[in-house]
């Protein structure tokens, strides 16, 4: 008898949690004293145990990142121990390793709170990952917590030394989802499972044109990104590099890639431009869905898909986007459901807003007499929400002047 897909992913995760179901009862007694003990030293020291999110880049790094910055503001007070341990699935050891500068994170402390959760007490002694939503409101005033170390960074610039690059050069890295690596790097869902991020996707030949025009005016070079990537990119410019398929990708250099670039252009919200984030990098965000969740994110500049609605044949105005719900869908059936079709941004309009973001980090922007009251209309949309926060981040200019029916 065949095994369905549904099947085989239950019994893959049920052999991953296995091996931990079968020691905790050995390691019981060992852990109860101390989980104990945990009670007893509240008065002095509170000691609490969590999971990091290690299963997705995006959140490994930005949900880590916002609790050290809480942290370090003191919001979970000044006599508190976190001891973290990290999901089954460790989307990249690099930053594991990375982050275990900055925290103590341990297998053993697994069992801490396995043990934690079998007691009275469980809810003070457990800690949960803040959000990432506006974690630039937390970066503020911190530098990154992550750091590469000497040997670590060395490894970053020998590669870059090899493909040619010389000291001084620039390089951009960009990223388009698709569905590859959910189905295959996390089975543990099923494709049916993971179909409502789909709405998210975008096709990465219209993201080359871009980085492809970046590289004739400004002589950067330019690395596609991503680990298990739907299919490979093709051109003739030496300077664009598809580091996603061409066998150079390491654990390592996706860190250091997006840690060091001069802008990460991202589509569909990816989890590999965190990383970008929490350097601080610059982003320029195409293919942004939902409406009201891209608009809050501080980008140099954004594009949005399109909403297109089927039975009337038209394009939703921002508007209406707004005021339907819809700048706040988050799964793929909430469009199919309200009969929407999700437009991903062509060429021209990535190649406009990577040229406008570049232009802006150079200084060399220089707006038509309209933008600004454009800029204004679409901006005066946007109520304040928990997505958004006060950020008010600019949509792409030439977007808007191709788009203007789509504003009241």
């Amino acid at each position: 008898m065949r095994l369905d897909d549904k099947t085989i992913v239950k019994m893959k995760r049920l052999r991953k949690l296995l091996p931990y179901l079968l020691i905790f009862p050995m390691v019981l007694p060992l852990t109860l004293p101390f989980v104990i003990l945990t009670r007893l030293l509240r008065p002095f020291i509170l000691i609490r145990f969590g999971q990091l999110f290690s299963s997705r880049i995006g959140h490994f790094v930005a949900n880590t990142e916002r609790y050290l910055c809480e942290r370090d503001e003191g919001k979970y007070g000044p006599r508190v121990l976190d001891l973290f341990y990290c999901h089954i699935d460790i989307c990249n050891e690099q930053l594991k390793r990375m982050w275990t500068r900055q925290l103590p994170i341990s297998p053993f402390y697994r069992w801490l709170h396995w043990t934690n959760q079998l007691i009275p007490g469980r809810e003070r002694h457990s800690v949960t990952l803040p959000s990432d939503q506006n974690l630039h409101e937390c970066q503020v005033h911190h530098a990154p917590h992550l750091h590469f170390t000497e040997e670590e960074a060395t490894i970053g610039k020998k590669y870059l030394q090899r493909i040619g690059m010389k000291p001084g050069d620039r390089f951009i890295c960009f990223f388009s989802r698709d569905s590859r690596y959910l189905d295959e790097a996390c089975a543990y869902r099923s494709r049916e499972k993971w179909a409502y991020h789909d709405f998210r996707n975008a096709h990465i030949d219209t993201h080359v044109p871009a980085a492809e025009t970046l590289a004739d005016s400004r002589g950067y070079y330019a690395f596609r990104m991503g680990h298990l990537v739907e299919k490979e990119i093709h051109s003739d410019n030496p300077k664009i590099i598809d580091y996603a398929s061409n066998g150079d990708r390491t654990e390592l250099l996706d860190l250091y890639l997006c840690a060091n670039c001069y802008l990460f252009l991202q589509s569909g919200g990816s989890g590999i431009a965190s990383v970008a984030r929490v350097f601080q990098r610059p982003i320029v965000a195409v293919n942004q869905i939902p409406l009201q969740w891209c608009h809050g994110n501080p980008v140099t500049v954004f594009i949005p898909k399109k909403l297109w609605l089927k039975e009337e044949r038209r394009f939703l105005t921002f508007r209406e986007i707004l005021e339907s719900g819809a700048g706040l869908y988050m799964k793929t059936e909430d469009y199919e459901r309200a009969g929407i079709e999700c437009v991903e941004n062509t060429a021209e309009e990535i190649t406009a807003a990577a040229k406008e973001a570049d232009e802006r980090l150079q200084g060399k922007w220089r707006p038509r007499e309209e933008d600004e009251t454009l800029q204004k209309r679409f901006q005066a949309l946007f109520p304040e929400h928990r997505l958004c926060g006060k950020t008010r981040s600019p949509i792409g200019a030439e977007f808007l002047r191709q788009n203007t029916e789509l504003l009241p």
